[in-house]
This record gives structure tokens, C-alpha cells and sequence, in this order.
């Protein structure tokens, strides 16, 4: 399966819309070929953007003080001389021209986000930073307009999302089965010869063409969860490359998927069981029956059952089902600004409406309003599948599943069953775990969440530990939600804003606490998450 069945990407993804329901260009290039057989990348030509495509997520076309660009890079880096494809950028430029310190480029994760379409609508969190820094961002290859792997088509991940993905019988699990089997088929099908040239270690070797292209002479880099993996890899393979690196909400480099899986289960299963009493101590404000955390989370397990054995009525011609709404609740945990909206989305369900509940499932799984996907979720399964060797086979996932329930009774089938997501991928995997060891690196400033469901807060420290003596130093931010500086946290931005444009390292071991009545502004829109199962 995929190291996480749900994407890992930066907190609230989509947050605000749910809440709301060619220029000039240096020439030429350097001509001696690099250690591994490239040649320096070109600079790139800078233009007018247009608005994101389908693939990307769709979206408003980007302001005008917004330029893209493209920088061809080899499908192949074993073969430098042969085929490239597209990498897609986006720039905002620094307002301090006279004291610009560079580039800083953001992953905000996936993988299989989109960078060129997330950036704009997340950049005024990262005002601050644009004072001396071009913000730069770039759909992965894979992804986006990167030549983007394609599986199954808008009508037929209609089917596919609403598939039963927590079978209980013979005849259901056959079903599961056959619809994993026909999607890797499909991606098969219509990226065969993209799909060996996906994986983590690649992007990593597109950043640093990138870094080239942008003409600076270090990365300064800010990766967010799928991110933080991209850059530690990138760390490990370019040591002596990297600048200022902040990574925040940070995968677990020493798990597999099945351990990597089991950490989701629980992480989302804390964020649940934090909902729940944060509505039992609101009262009778809360819409929700039950006095008790735990009988909240019983009658979200009796909606769940319920809408197993007979689907309510969803968008359009689209019912709610199991899996929708299980994948609707995780997608409103990412961020705290999104609990109201799973309050009333459970709320309406068990009155027998799903609207709420389907547009968050929706937006987990890359569905725009006019019924076309994004290739997040292609692009995921390809990436996860080509870096992780992990297969299992229907019998280890059968055998895996108690423990997954005992983890959490309302997410352990869904992730237990997700394990097989890679087990018939047409190509091997590269690791087990992806090394990240960086001796040599600059310092990189590692941010944990303890109220992560996504990226639980103990990947943090695996990260600090991996990436070797005097490269991580680790912060940790007591809060909720998938991130830490997009909280609006000012402690967790204080440090992070020194580091990138001061230098300043903060204090090994920092501990940042918001207060308990700080109303913390609302999450900016991201790269959207992943279906549970897919």
C-alpha cells in the first residue's frame, strides 16, 4: 500500500472555500555536463499564468504579480541525453527587491498536490516571508501539468470512490478487490511509461534542477507534510545543497506503510476523540447527541453501519455512502477551522441528508463542482507504490485488520483494507523506509504537531534522529490539525519567520502552546487529501 492511505498534505485542506462554500528572462546555459551526466538546467523564462487546469485541482487564474514557468528535465536521470518531460512552476517575487535572499520553494505536499495551483491561494499566510523571498512553488512530476499520470476518467472514479472500502463478506471483499485491480490496470493503461519515473528520489533530482534554474546557489525550501519526505530525501542526496529548510507536519522516515497506516489510525483517531469532547464541553451548543466523547463516537459508528447497509441521499444523483462520509469526516480533522462544518455535516447525515459530508469527501478526493478530478489521486498511488516496496497480500491484510480496528473503531477498516493498494502495481518499489540521512546539511527546523492526525507528532523527532547529529532541530507546536505555522501561531511563525530570513536557529527542543482562548485565524486553502482505500 501506499506509505499513508490518506495523502499527507499541508493543514486545512481547502479550508476557506468550504468555510465560504510572457515576461523577460536571463538567456542561455552552462555547457559542461554535472556529475550525473546533465547539464546545468537553463533559466527559466518567466510569463503570464494561467488559471489551473482540471489535473491541478481547477481554480481562478492567479494575480497578476504571479508568473509561471516550465523547465524540461529528464523522464529519465539513468539516461540525461533521452526524453524529458514538464515541470510546471509559480513565482510571486519578493516585495524587498534590494534585500531579495532568493527563491524559497514550497512542497505542500501529496504527494500528488499541486504546488502551481496551491501556492496563490495559501501565499498571504507566507507574507511575511515574501518580504525578501520569491515565493516559489511546482507540480511534482506526476502531477498537475508535470506530465501528469492518468488512471481512471471523471465517470469511472465516480465508481470507484463510492466502493464499499471496508468489505465485510466474501462477495464484498472480491468486489474491493476487483476495483483496485481494474483502477492499477487503468494507470497502467495511460502512463506506462511514465509510472517507473515517479518516485520521491526523482523529484528530489527535479528540485535541484530547479534550485539551478532559479539561479541560487543553495535550496531554501519549505516542505510540508509528503514535503518534509521530499526534502529529507532531497537533504540526503544533496547535502551540501541546501539553504534555510523548514519542514512542518513531518512523515515518519523509519516507518513502513502497514506501521506508517497504523500511525494515521491512531493519529486520526485522537483528532476524533479531541472533536468529541470539544463538543461535549460546548454544551447544549453542540448539535451532536451524546454527553460523552465516547457516545459521540458510537453513534458516528452507528451512521457509519447504517449508511453501509442503505446510503442517503448526497449530490445530485450520488448518495452518501460508508466510505463517502468515513472519508468526509477524516477530510474535516485536517483543520480545527473545519470542525463546525463536521459537526452539522454528522448532524444532517443522521437526519437522513448527506450534501455536507459528500462536498467534504469531495474535497478529499479532488472533485471539483462540475464532477472533474484532480490527478491527485493517480499521482498518489503512483509515487507511494514506485518508492515503497511494501505489497500485501489479501491474507496479511485480512490478518492486520484487528489490530487497526483496536487502533480506531471508526478509521482501522478503512486504513487495514488500504494496505492493498500497491499489491498488483505494474512497477517494483524503490525502499522500505526512504533514507534521509544528511551529514553536511545546513540546519533544517523540524516542526511536530501533537494534535496531528495525519503526520502523528512522533515523526518529528524520527526525522530530527535520521537526519543526523547538527542537521534537525526540532519544534514542537501543542495544537490541532494537520501543520503547525499555517495555525497562525505566533510562536510557531516567530521562529520559523527568524530562521528563514535572519539565520536564527531556534532552541533545540522549542515548545510552542497557544493559549486557550486564542482564536486562531482560519487555515488557508492547500493541496487537497486523499480517500481512505485509495
Amino acid at each position: 500500500m501506499p506509505r499513508n492511505a490518506w495523502r499527507v498534505t499541508a493543514a486545512a485542506a481547502l479550508a476557506a472555500t468550504l468555510l465560504t462554500t510572457a515576461a523577460c528572462s536571463d538567456d542561455g546555459e552552462g555547457s559542461q555536463p554535472q556529475a550525473d551526466g546533465t547539464k546545468p538546467a537553463k533559466p527559466l523564462k518567466w510569463g503570464d499564468c494561467e488559471a489551473p487546469t482540471p489535473a491541478q485541482g481547477s481554480g481562478p487564474v492567479p494575480p497578476k504579480d504571479w508568473q509561471c514557468a516550465t523547465l524540461d528535465v529528464p523522464l529519465d536521470y539513468a539516461d540525461p541525453g533521452g526524453e524529458t518531460i514538464p515541470i510546471a512552476l509559480i513565482r510571486a517575487k519578493a516585495r524587498d527587491q534590494k534585500n531579495r535572499l532568493g527563491s524559497l520553494v514550497f512542497n505542500f505536499g501529496g504527494p500528488g498536490g499541486s504546488g502551481v495551483a496551491t501556492l496563490p491561494g495559501a501565499a498571504k499566510e507566507y507574507e511575511a516571508l515574501r518580504a525578501r523571498y520569491d515565493l516559489v512553488s511546482f507540480d511534482p512530476r506526476g502531477v498537475g501539468a508535470s506530465a501528469p499520470v492518468r488512471c481512471e476518467d471523471d465517470k469511472q472514479l465516480d465508481v470507484y470512490y463510492a466502493q464499499d472500502s471496508s468489505p465485510d463478506t466474501p462477495e464484498e471483499e472480491k468486489a474491493y478487490v476487483d476495483n483496485i485491480r481494474k483502477y492499477q490496470e487503468a494507470c497502467k493503461k495511460n502512463s506506462a511509461r511514465l509510472l517507473p519515473h515517479v518516485g520521491t528520489p526523482d523529484a528530489a533530482r527535479d528540485l535541484d534542477r530547479i534550485r539551478q534554474a532559479l539561479g541560487d546557489e543553495k535550496l531554501n525550501y519549505f516542505g510540508v507534510s509528503y514535503g518534509t519526505e521530499l526534502g529529507g530525501v532531497y537533504a540526503h542526496l544533496f547535502p551540501k545543497n541546501v539553504g534555510r529548510a523548514v519542514f512542518d507536519a513531518v512523515v515518519d522516515p523509519t516507518k513502513n506503510s502497514e506501521e506508517g497506516a497504523m500511525g494515521q489510525a491512531k493519529g486520526f483517531q485522537l483528532a476524533l476523540d479531541n472533536f468529541a469532547q470539544d463538543c461535549v464541553d460546548r454544551g447544549d451548543e453542540c448539535r451532536l447527541q451524546g454527553s460523552t466523547p465516547k457516545e459521540i463516537e458510537a453513534n458516528i459508528i452507528k451512521l457509519q453501519k447504517e449508511l453501509a447497509a442503505k446510503p442517503i441521499p448526497g449530490i445530485g444523483a450520488r448518495k452518501l455512502t460508508e466510505s463517502a462520509a468515513t472519508n468526509g469526516i477524516a477530510q474535516a480533522l485536517y483543520s480545527k477551522e473545519l470542525w463546525p462544518l463536521l459537526e452539522q455535516g454528522l448532524d444532517e447525515a443522521e437526519g437522513g441528508q448527506g450534501q455536507l459530508l459528500m462536498a467534504l469527501s469531495d474535497a478529499l478526493n479532488g472533485r471539483d463542482q462540475q464532477g472533474r478530478y484532480s490527478n491527485i489521486g493517480a499521482a498518489n498511488t503512483a509515487i507511494n507504490c514506485v518508492d515503497s516496496k511494501d505489497r500485501y497480500t489479501l491474507e496479511e491484510t485480512k490478518a492486520g485488520l484487528p489490530a487497526f480496528r483496536s487502533a480506531s473503531p471508526v478509521f482501522g477498516d478503512f486504513l487495514g483494507w488500504a494496505m492493498m493498494s500497491c499489491t498488483d502495481w505494474p512497477v517494483p518499489g524503490t525502499w522500505e523506509t526512504p533514507d534521509v540521512s544528511a551529514p553536511g546539511s545546513a540546519p533544517i527546523l523540524v516542526i511536530g504537531n501533537t494534535g496531528d492526525p495525519a503526520t502523528p507528532y512522533e515523526g518529528a523527532r524520527k526525522m530530527v534522529e535520521r537526519l543526523g547529529p547538527g542537521v534537525g532541530v526540532e519544534l514542537t507546536y501543542k495544537g490541532e490539525g494537520h501543520g503547525a505555522y499555517n495555525s497562525g501561531d505566533a510562536c510557531v511563525q516567530e521562529a520559523v519567520n527568524s530562521y528563514l530570513l535572519d539565520g536564527k536557529v531556534p532552541g533545540a527542543n522549542t515548545v510552542c502552546t497557544p493559549a486557550p482562548d486564542a482564536s486562531q485565524p482560519p487555515a488557508e486553502p492547500s493541496a487537497p487529501t486523499e480517500p481512505l482505500g485509495a
